[in-house]
């Protein structure tokens, strides 16, 4: 089967994943306690007229299979809706703040890949010695921190105490930077709230590196490679590591719907504009459309996400087939 077909079977298959997806997650948050109404009135107040003609705009008066039946033929014409509170645009707000947390998540991957593969490797090369002991102990511990915690314990050392980095935000906007310095500028605010994510799954990719660099190692081909007399670093890095990434792999693509609520964590404590905050947001003022829209764009980001990872598979390993 060519790539082609493959990719245009997988994407087929999408479609009846994302009507479910779409109908469990509406009657989920439906389901959930408050009304958005009560939210937009406030302590001001409002007589019954003014808060039954608000339920008719939203489609709150509606039963539900009706308003989710609306809702689906509201998304395939390409439709999110609009903000409650805002009035504005479902898809234009995720897209101002997607950037955002797209850059805040390649960086943390990158730090915490780059760091955990090349640890995991290094603990693999002499397995029980006391190399191993001390990255299989920080690894763990890495593992287990909240990141909550994590990220307060970042900002009250890092940022309060030594001043290296600062508490909040993406940018310094009293400075008003450009070009350059502007990009220089939010490579500095990103670095704490990118290295508190990375931390909390370097442990992860770390133990799974090591164990599946163990297993390659003791395997006769290998054995092969090192009796025809090449370096030790030829046979860990072309021969060995490349057959070991593929449960890294999977575990990085499967971690992903995780790794979004934890963004959402990370973003609220380090005042970060993504979409972990306006999630967050949405969720507070009971924005249904918001949070239906969020909800939908994530599902898609990761079923694009897990596709992207079953093509590397036969990148890593020829062995594979498009079936």
């Amino acid at each position: 089967m060519s790539i082609h077909i493959y990719l245009l079977k997988r994407l087929l298959y999408t479609l009846p994943l994302l009507a479910g997806a779409i109908t469990v997650i509406f009657i989920l948050i439906h389901a959930a306690p408050g009304d958005p109404v009560d939210y937009l009135i406030g302590e001001a107040g409002a007589d019954q007229e003014m808060i039954d003609r608000m339920r008719s705009q939203m489609g709150l008066d509606q039963p539900l299979v009706t308003r989710l039946w609306l809702y689906g033929l509201q998304v395939a014409s390409g439709n999110l809706g609009y903000s409650a509170v805002s009035g504005a645009p479902v898809l234009t707000l995720i897209l101002e703040r997607f950037p955002a947390t797209l850059l805040l998540m390649a960086t943390q991957y990158t730090m915490a890949a780059v760091a955990g593969i090349a640890l995991g490797v290094l603990a693999a090369r002499n397995p029980r010695s006391r190399t191993d002991n001390v990255i299989t102990f920080l690894s763990l511990a890495s593992f287990a921190i909240p990141v909550f915690w994590l990220g307060q314990m970042m900002i009250l050392v890092l940022a309060y105490h030594l001043n290296w980095f600062p508490i909040q935000g993406m940018t310094n906007l009293r400075r008003g930077y450009t070009g350059y310095a502007y990009a220089m500028d939010v490579a500095y605010h990103l670095t704490l709230p990118a290295l508190t994510l990375a931390l909390s799954n370097l442990g992860l990719i770390t133990r799974l590196t090591r164990s599946s660099m163990i297993q390659v190692l003791g395997q006769d081909y290998i054995k092969v490679a090192t009796a025809k007399g090449l370096s030790e670093r030829a046979v860990l890095l072309r021969h060995a590591l490349r057959n070991s990434l593929l449960p890294v792999i999977t575990v990085i693509g499967d971690s992903l719907p995780g790794l979004i609520a934890g963004a959402v964590i990370v973003e609220t404590v380090f005042g970060w504009p993504g979409l972990g905050r306006l999630t967050l947001d949405a969720i507070n003022s009971r924005d249904y459309p918001l949070l239906m829209g969020m909800f939908l764009f994530i599902s898609v980001f990761v079923i694009l996400i897990n596709l992207i990872v079953d093509l590397l598979y036969a990148v890593l390993d020829p062995r594979i087939r498009y079936q």
